[in-house]
């Protein structure tokens, strides 16, 4: 079951635009609910899974694509030096396991080093942990979740490599 060969090419990764946010949201939502997650819980998740229009460029939201349709999305807050923070991370389910979420992590870490950021921290969802492992971050404790209460994720943690590309 192949993409058509689309897949080989790897999607096109651009700044989000305010304009991204109800459909980078709505992809969030889709993407957690993708791992069975109850309308209760993904209720307590929505607003911390919500875009809004204005914050779409100060949180550095990368976007995914492929044919002009979202796929995935990124977000890279705090100010350089030090830690960067991933804040939202999300791909759509019928596009996991294809390369993009590999993409789109790997230009997050470059734009961080770009900006002078040592290192990209963030809570990760229990489910997505092997994925972020196998990206190279690890588990470095965990974090009381902002919508559930009595619920730790794991914290995890990636050095940035050393020599970002700039843009420009």
């Amino acid at each position: 079951m192949g993409d058509g060969g689309n897949g080989a090419a790897g999607p096109t990764l651009r700044p989000g635009r305010p304009g991204d946010a109800p459909a980078l949201t709505a992809l969030a939502l889709r993407s957690k609910a993708h791992w069975g997650y109850d309308e209760e819980f993904l209720a307590a998740c929505r607003e911390e899974l919500t875009l809004r229009p204005a914050e779409v460029e100060p949180r550095r939201t990368i976007v995914a694509e492929r044919d002009g349709r979202p796929l995935g999305f990124s977000t890279l807050e705090g100010e350089p030096p030090g830690d960067a923070e991933l804040g939202l991370f999300f791909v759509e389910p019928a596009a996991m396991g294809r390369g993009l979420g590999r993409a789109l992590f790997t230009r997050l870490l470059l734009d961080a080093g770009a900006l002078g950021f040592e290192r990209v921290a963030f809570d990760a969802d229990p489910y997505a942990e092997p994925f972020y492992r196998a990206m190279g971050a690890a588990r470095v404790g965990g974090s009381p979740s902002g919508s559930i209460p009595g619920r730790v994720l794991p914290r995890m943690a990636i050095p940035v490599p050393p020599r970002g590309r700039s843009r420009g």
